[in-house]
């Protein structure tokens, strides 16, 4: 619902991609600090975190609500309150992901991973949807305190969370030294080395397309309102939740690094084919794929990344992998200076191409740990 709020809001007030991409940007550009969250959450456990996170977020929407409620909100103010929030918000499914394999069985992992997904991209359908209907019924004052409400119970809820059992250590470590461990812990595995360039990759040429540049895609593409945009949003989520519920299914049967690539390949091919459409029938139909591939694909990576990372050092290698989020924001703000220029298509295309192109390089570098059937990220 925020994404999509805040999206339209700068859109219609400024009338540039640019703008629309960088406020996208700064929904995270907190992911630098995504490995320091990790070694909080190993330190404090991670459903503390969870909850100091979740305090954050509802005191920042209240501060959003209550300026568009006494009409004092102003572009500036919009971009520094949505800038403290992505300083934080990047690190929740990290967090979240390494709260969940720490409180579930081994053998029940891959399941309870791919169901805490559907909770997500069920709140995406519904929230879009929602969240679209009361800007335009009521306006944006209305839609923001259904926002802030939302953070409130969710951080109810997270206080509902039982602390994991945490063995104690017998000396003191350096928080850096913690840090230190996890990224070398990253790149001396080929498997986990392999899924993070991979996370990497999607972050910069698929999400971008996905997700931030919807509300331009929306308005300017296909001629549609707020509603048209959360129908939008919704058809991916559609596609996620449906992959999701598919892996919660499949469970053990994945061979996780196989299915990562297949999937990203086939997600960027979607985004290709999106790229060209002007029919939003067709657009609709082609994000209900791309959702799907998408959710397969990345529920398979973190699959692969916390069934075989330790468990002492599970928070800090998730951490490292919100760190790969960073070139999200990178590819929002090089499309919303490349689409002014060459166009929205041919931006579009060009990501979407290079991401086939890298996924298959990566497939390639890491044959033998990741495609294999006998490699680490399928056993």
């Amino acid at each position: 619902m925020e994404v999509l709020i805040l999206g339209w809001y700068v859109l219609v007030t400024t009338g540039s991609v640019f703008w629309l991409s960088a406020i996208a940007a700064m929904s995270y550009g907190g992911t630098l600090l995504a490995p320091v969250f990790g070694v909080v959450g190993d330190r404090i456990s991670h459903r503390n975190l969870l909850c100091l996170m979740r305090a954050t977020y509802t005191m920042l929407a209240a501060t959003l609500t209550f300026l568009f409620i006494t009409e004092q909100a102003t572009l500036p103010l919009v971009f520094a309150i949505a800038g403290m929030l992505g300083l934080v918000r990047p690190s929740d499914i990290g967090v979240r992901g390494a709260l969940v394999a720490h409180t579930i069985s081994p053998d029940q992992l891959n399941g309870a991973v791919a169901l805490s997904r559907t909770t997500a991209d069920s709140a995406r359908i519904v929230g879009a949807l929602t969240g679209a209907g009361l800007f335009a019924a009521f306006g944006i004052a209305a839609a923001y305190m259904l926002v802030t409400s939302c953070y409130l119970v969710g951080f109810l809820m997270t206080l509902a969370v039982s602390i994991p059992t945490k063995r104690a250590s017998s000396t003191p470590r350096s928080p850096f030294r913690d840090l230190a461990e996890g990224v070398r812990y990253v790149w001396n595995t080929p498997h986990i080395q392999a899924g993070m360039w991979l996370a990497c990759l999607v972050n910069f040429s698929a999400f971008p397309l996905s997700m931030g540049l919807m509300p331009y895609v929306a308005k300017n593409i296909y001629g549609l309102d707020q509603n048209g945009l959360g129908m939008l949003i919704a058809c991916f989520a559609i596609g996620s939740f449906v992959g999701s519920v598919a892996l919660a299914i499949m469970r053990n049967s994945v061979r996780a690094g196989q299915l990562m690539l297949v999937t990203s390949v086939l997600w960027h091919a979607m985004l290709f084919a999106f790229a060209f459409t002007t029919d939003v029938r067709v657009g609709l139909a082609l994000l209900v794929v791309a959702g799907f591939m998408q959710s397969l694909s990345m529920v398979s990576l973190a699959f692969m990344l916390l069934r075989t990372s330790e468990p002492y050092i599970r928070g800090r290698v998730m951490g490292v992998r919100m760190l790969a989020i960073y070139s999200l924001p990178i590819g929002l703000l090089l499309a919303g200076t490349l689409i002014p220029k060459i166009g929205y298509v041919a931006t579009a295309a060009s990501y979407a191409g290079a991401g086939i192109l890298l996924t298959i390089l990566i497939a390639i570098k890491w044959r033998k740990s990741v495609w294999l059937p006998s490699g680490a990220a399928n056993a």
